[in-house]
């Protein structure tokens, strides 16, 4: 499982929501899933190393620390200032190069990605060219119709947000659980061996 973090932060917060990391892993690959997860990656953008970002930053690690000792595996990179005091960090590049050796070294049933992002459509329909069936997890008003259309399957997490914490201050460091990571369900020994696959259910 792989997660754009900037992504379905920016999701969550429109929602008025905190992210529920934990919540979240459970809903797309837990124990109720029938799937094993071998590894969620969560990609995350750091503010620039600069001075005048050092407060940003601090708090930005201190989230990734807790995800980390979450269970999740954090990729970081750092941005660079962009205007109106923001700062950018395209994490597309790791994610899609990631996503394809992973697919090479784990060889896993199902990678889902967790993204709305169309730029990532690419990246499914080279997956499934290897046989391997992809899954994108997003709220359907942020997720883009080519993506859609290429994925297996569409997971709408709108309903799950409604299950998260309302927010006040949306702040996405300081979500209580961690995010979800990429997901990947481990091969069986053949392929012909395998039953149906399961589909997961929006949160009632």
């Amino acid at each position: 499982m792989l997660v754009d973090e900037s992504n379905i932060g920016s999701s969550v917060r429109t929602a008025g929501r905190g992210l529920d990391w934990l919540k979240l892993r459970d809903f797309l690959a837990g124990p109720g899933t029938g799937r094993e997860l071998i590894e969620m990656v969560v990609y995350a953008g750091l503010p620039p190393a600069m001075p005048s970002w050092q407060e940003e930053r601090d708090k930005k690690n201190k989230f990734v620390q807790w995800l980390r000792s979450n269970g999740f595996m954090v990729v970081t990179k750092d941005g660079s200032p962009a205007e109106e005091g923001r700062y950018k960090a395209n994490v597309d590049v790791m994610m899609a190069i990631d996503a394809l050796e992973l697919s090479v070294e784990m060889q896993p049933d199902v990678v889902i990605l967790v993204t709305g992002d169309a730029d990532f459509a690419y990246l499914v329909i080279k997956l499934r060219r290897r046989g391997i069936r992809v899954e994108v997890a997003s709220a359907a008003q942020n997720l883009g119709n080519i993506l859609k259309s290429t994925a297996n399957e569409v997971i709408d997490l709108a309903g799950l947000f409604k299950t998260f914490e309302l927010k006040t201050v949306q702040d996405s460091t300081t979500h209580a659980p961690p995010e979800p990571q990429q997901v990947a369900a481990r091969p069986q020994s053949k392929r012909s061996q395998r039953g149906p696959r399961p589909r997961f259910r929006q949160p009632n």
